[in-house]
Order: structure tokens, then sequence, then C-alpha cells
């Protein structure tokens, strides 16, 4: 089916309690594995690229996997800039056909953060394009972070507040325990400071650095607004471990597709996980999404060509 925005589908995530899967592709093998996985679960899924991809593979030809995997797809699938960089990369990535866009200006003075964001909102509006912002700021595993640094970096609700009001946000990324590139899942998230910004706004809320959050705490906090939860360095992980096996096990193969097939699998099986974790599992339906209510059960999915 064609690609679709994510509006609606967060909507219906917030509305039904369920989190969307948004997982980061960086060649061929992880979309197939996200896609297979995202049908056989029969679960929307959004596949994200981020400016290392774009970096990688070439905007062309990120762009083209992606939507080739969507018209192959029989499920809701969204093509999502992840952390775009500036308005100048969100510019490129809508004029090449992404369905949802990404501005993080977490590292900039709060006011020019909101400014750029609502510049960026105003251009996607007319279009029907959703926009995702960041609040406070997801440190990175690499800086050696502490306990205060991470808590110190978290989205203020009062804060959240404004900032949703004075861009037109379709919804925000908020930092609440969650730390970029960890190695294996042992952070727990801030669960009331979840339910304080809730309090706050009413937009979907997005939590990423997921690889690093215990499944427990990820699923609580989808009862309480996180409708997106971005997936990258799991997805990294699962694919080189199971390329390192496939060449110890046949050390004598010259045929990449055998070892890569391998990865493939590998992604696949960590995204059904993750899928089934956030509630997504059986949300797609002939008419919509299982457990929203009426209203998005049989809205249209905002399908895109």
């Amino acid at each position: 089916m064609p690609l679709v925005t994510s509006k609606e589908m967060l909507q219906a995530a917030l509305e039904g309690h369920f989190g969307v899967g948004a997982f980061n592709a960086n060649n061929m093998e992880q979309i197939q594995g996200i896609i297979d996985a995202a049908v056989e679960e029969r679960s929307p899924v959004i596949l994200q690229v981020s400016q290392g991809a774009i970096d990688y593979a070439g905007l062309g030809y990120a762009t083209a996997m992606v939507k080739t995997a969507a018209q192959e797809a029989d499920v809701p699938v969204v093509l999502h800039l992840d952390h775009g960089s500036s308005y100048a990369q969100n510019v490129v990535c809508l004029r090449a056909g992404f369905t949802s866009l990404m501005f993080d200006g977490s590292k900039l003075p709060y006011e020019e953060n909101m400014r750029i964001t609502k510049q960026i909102v105003e251009l996607c509006n007319p279009i029907g394009i959703p926009v995702e912002a960041e609040l406070g700021k997801v440190l990175q595993s690499r800086d050696n972070v502490s306990e205060d640094d991470v808590r110190a970096a978290m989205t203020d609700p009062v804060q959240a507040r404004e900032f949703v009001e004075q861009t037109g946000i379709s919804s925000l990324a908020v930092a609440i325990g969650s730390v970029h590139a960890m190695q294996s899942a042992e952070a727990e998230l801030d669960i009331e400071r979840v339910k304080a910004i809730r309090a706050q706004v009413n937009i979907p809320m997005v939590l990423h650095g997921s690889s690093g959050v215990k499944d427990e705490s990820i699923a609580e906090a989808i009862q309480h607004g996180i409708c997106k939860i971005n997936v990258a360095t799991m997805l990294n992980q699962a694919f080189i471990r199971a390329l390192i096996q496939a060449h110890a096990d046949m050390p004598d193969n010259v045929d990449p597709r055998k070892w890569l097939s391998l990865s493939r699998d590998a992604v696949k099986e960590v995204v059904r996980h993750k899928m089934r974790v956030f509630g997504s599992s059986g949300q797609v339906t002939g008419s919509g999404y299982a457990s929203a209510p009426k209203s998005f059960r049989t809205a249209e999915l905002g399908h895109l060509e």
C-alpha cells in the first residue's frame, strides 16, 4: 500500500494505548526484516531514515527502498526523518516524499529550537505532513553520562506545554530517562515525569533511545502517552551478531546473500519482539486500527502517493 503519514497512526496509538515502533533502517536487509515482521504481526510501522543513513546510502536510494517495501506491504508504513538537523534537511526530505518529519533542536537554545520548529510546521501543515520535535535532551551513552546528567536534561512539563502550543507540532520527543546508543536494556523511565508531561500536552509523545530501556518500563510509559518508540541500536546489534555467527558457521562462503539473509532474519525477530511489547501486534484490521475508538477504526489511514 502507499506510504501513510504518522498523524492518524499515532493518534490511534494514543487513544488505543499502544505504541508504534519507529525502526531505523540502514540497508535493504534491515528494511526487509522490519517490513516482514510488521506484515506477519499485523502491525503499523514507522521506518526511520537518519542523517547517517542518508550519508551512507544516499537520499534517493534510502527513500526508494522504503517506498518499494511499503508498496508491497499490506500494513500502514510511514517514512520518517529521524533527527533532522536543520530546516534545509527537512525541506529536502519533504521533497523526496517523506511522510513524517523531525527537527531536532534539542542542542539549540530554547527560543531558537521553538522558532525553527514552528517554521517547519508552517511549511508542512498545508500538505498534511506531521512534524516531531524534541524538548529536553536525550543524551549519548558515549559521553559517559551520569544519572544526574540524565535527570538534568529531562523535559520540563510546563515548558513542554508552551512549546507545543507555540509550534503546533504533531508529536513531542521527550527526555524521560533513556540514553542513546546504550548496549544493553538497563534503564528505567521516569514514569511520574511522563504523567506530568501528559497532563500538560495532548499530543502523542515519543521515546528516543529505547534500546537501553527495560521492556517493562516502556510498556508502562505507553499507558501514559508514549506512542512512538524509536529503536536503532538493538537492530544493529542483531544484524552484526548474526553476520559474525554466519561467518563463523560458513567461513568459506563467498555469496554475501547467504550471510545477509541471516542478518535480515535476526532483525525481523527483534522487531517482532518489540511490536509485541509495544502492543502494536494485531492492531491492523481491514478498516483501520483494532483497539482505537470507532472514529479512528473507520477513518482513512492518510495514504500519500
